[in-house]
């Protein structure tokens, strides 16, 4: 089952322990990951090899034209401060190995993507800040069109290509419009599915959808049926500006602490269903606009 959220309607709250809604919000709020006893093959697989992690983390960045300055600065600052914080470290611990690894790539044509970090280990609060102040030190950049397909190919081989051994591979792909550019994004998205790969979704609806930017309405649908996939795989919609740091912080949550929202929020959509949104629509779009 696939869950799509609006930020604005749910954060900690069927999250992790029931909490209220202002739980990651508040400034400073205590979170109380689940109780988890690993077993003793866990302990000593854990123990083992320092290569295990619980989840191999691919964070996949929208930076193409229709995102302002503005907005790729709070994104940038967002992941930042969601690594560093209290309930991400405290997340962290929740996992049998109590690490994960993680690389931050920036994408937008499906020839343009950018590693910005490296593959990383994160384990505790060093770790944390070494990979926050590795994000926040690269210049911030913008390019053209808009290749979600492109991200997720990229994506793929990079954890071939890691010395890491998660119980979970996810691909966390967030941007403010539907795919024009490259492969279509359904082809690519099963075939991360069929490679075992979770793909979840973070959509960001804080502008009007406008025909120079190309962007359309209910983009949070688009995500869910088009793009996202595998087991436990959500999408958290932003549409309030002012949430978007909040958001990125409760999707961390979630993918590190192995989790997901106890109940959905706005809709579900499931498996079988028909797309509510042309998963072509990017691509439609740009060629009535361009004739190509």
């Amino acid at each position: 089952m696939r869950l799509l959220f609006s930020i604005g309607a749910v954060l900690v709250a069927g999250v992790f322990a029931g909490g209220d809604v202002a739980g990651i919000a508040a400034p400073s709020p205590k979170f109380e990951p689940p109780k988890f006893e690993p077993s003793r093959q866990q302990r000593q697989a854990a123990d083992g090899d320092a290569q295990s992690v619980d989840v191999e983390l691919i964070l996949a960045v929208d930076v193409s034209y229709s995102m302002d300055m503005d907005e790729l600065a709070i994104q940038r600052e967002g992941y930042a401060q969601a690594i560093q914080s209290k309930e991400f470290l405290q997340a962290l611990k929740v996992g049998p190995n109590g690490r994960i690894a993680v690389t931050y790539f920036e994408w937008a044509a499906s020839s343009d993507q950018k590693i910005i970090i490296p593959w990383r280990l994160i384990d505790g609060p060093e770790t944390a800040d070494a990979v926050a102040a590795e994000i926040m030190k690269t210049p911030i950049r913008r390019a053209s069109r808009t290749s979600i397909s492109g991200a997720i190919g990229f994506g793929m081989p990079l954890f071939d290509e890691n010395p890491y051994h998660g119980l979970r591979r996810v691909i966390d792909i967030s941007g403010d419009g539907p795919n024009n550019n490259g492969g279509p994004v359904t082809v690519a998205r099963d075939a991360a599915l069929e490679k075992g790969i979770i793909i979840n979704g973070l959509p960001i609806m804080v502008k009007e959808p406008s025909y120079s930017t190309m962007d359309i309405d209910n983009l949070d649908y688009y995500y869910e049926d088009c793009v996202v996939g595998g087991p436990g795989s959500f999408v958290i919609a932003i549409k309030d500006r002012d949430k978007f740091k909040e958001a990125i912080r409760t999707k961390l949550l979630m993918e590190v602490a192995g989790r997901t929202p106890e109940r959905p929020v706005m809709h579900v959509a499931e498996k079988a269903k028909e797309p509510r949104v042309n998963c072509l629509i990017g691509e439609k779009i740009w060629s009535d606009r361009w004739g190509r």
